[in-house]
């Protein structure tokens, strides 16, 4: 039977076809650490995961909720990882700059800024990279990262046509073509083992018996994207100084942890994502630092959590990593046992 499928596989033409034992495009080997832990852990199901390496990572959120920042943030830690790696950064808003990207300590010598301004144009040309991408052997293939900036704000042709025509019809083709984008994408990006992070607006349903928020685009990108986090923030302040920004993220979609799961990341305007915000909260959790009163009880005695996150290093050792890295796997990862 073994070799009929074979045969079978090979008169069917299909790049993607093959055998279950074999492996798939589909399966996640790797991932991307994304330079928080918490993070990590929100997307993986451990603080040592990521971003899957051949997944459509969305992250979505109103205006100023630090979609770019945060993107950018996961790209200099894709970049600080590997010498050899590279991004194509598809941007739509205009909103990225040269001093923007290197004052947040990414390498733009290995960073590619592709301007789009509709669908058709960022599918062809992302589609032409990676089948470029493609045809260099496996053994050379560097990793290579690829972010959207953003969906929400990228146009179609018709509408550039009925626009430049004087025309104010909707064009009501804008969903399907979307859908159709991602449909090709999905399967390349997995052959190629291309992460992709995706950033897109959110807005309130109208009507809805509870408050809730929706995804602009259509619901191409909702069964596309392998995990879609929604962000809220509120400021960080240094004294009277804001300093950045403490992010809400929740887990609207995955396919390896569990949805609804919630943690804060820290992102500071000079730092970027701090690795470690966010681990203090799962310790106490995990029942690994106990608070007391306002202190919290850690095997270097009695302390503030300002403290511990001030020097995080001092007080998050391997062991205590470990143990949150365990207790992540059990509570955040899709198909755990406790709930």
């Amino acid at each position: 039977m073994s070799d009929f499928l074979k045969d079978i596989i090979k008169e069917s033409g299909n790049e993607y076809a093959g055998l279950v034992s074999d492996g798939m495009d589909s399966d996640v080997t790797s991932f991307v650490d994304t330079g928080s832990y918490s993070f990590n852990a929100l997307l993986s199901g451990s603080i040592y995961g990521g971003m899957p390496a051949n997944k459509i990572t969305a992250i979505a959120g109103e205006a100023a909720t630090g979609k770019t920042f945060f993107a950018l943030g996961i790209v200099k830690a894709f970049l600080d990882k590997d010498k050899d790696a590279g991004v194509i950064y598809f941007e739509s808003e205009s909103a990225v700059s040269k001093d923007m990207i290197e004052s947040r300590g990414v390498d733009g010598k290995r960073m590619v800024v592709v301007p789009v301004a509709t669908v058709q144009e960022f599918r062809n040309q992302s589609i032409k990279i990676i089948d470029k991408y493609l045809e260099q052997p496996e053994a050379k293939r560097k990793p290579m990262m690829f972010v959207l900036d953003s969906l929400g704000m990228l146009s179609t042709t018709k509408e550039m046509e009925d626009t430049a025509a004087g025309k104010e019809t909707r064009d009501m083709t804008r969903s399907q073509i979307v859908k159709s984008t991602f449909r090709v994408l999905t399967l390349k990006l997995g052959k190629a083992n291309i992460p992709m992070i995706m950033t897109n607006h959110t807005y309130d349903v109208i009507g809805s018996m509870f408050p809730q928020k929706e995804m602009g685009g259509g619901s191409g990108l909702k069964y596309a994207a392998s995990s879609i986090i929604y962000l809220s923030k509120r400021k960080e302040k240094d004294g009277t100084e804001v300093v950045g920004n403490i992010i809400h993220c929740k887990n609207y979609k995955s396919r390896l942890t569990k949805e609804n799961a919630m943690i804060d990341v820290k992102l500071t305007y000079k730092h970027g994502l701090d690795k470690h915000y966010g681990l203090l909260d799962m310790a106490e959790a995990a029942g690994i630092f106990k608070k007391v009163s306002t202190r919290f009880e850690t095997p270097q005695g009695k302390v503030f959590g300002k403290s511990i996150n001030d020097d995080p290093e001092k007080y998050f050792t391997k062991e205590i990593l470990q143990q949150i890295d365990e207790y992540a796997n059990k509570k955040i990862k899709y198909g755990s046992d406790e709930e």
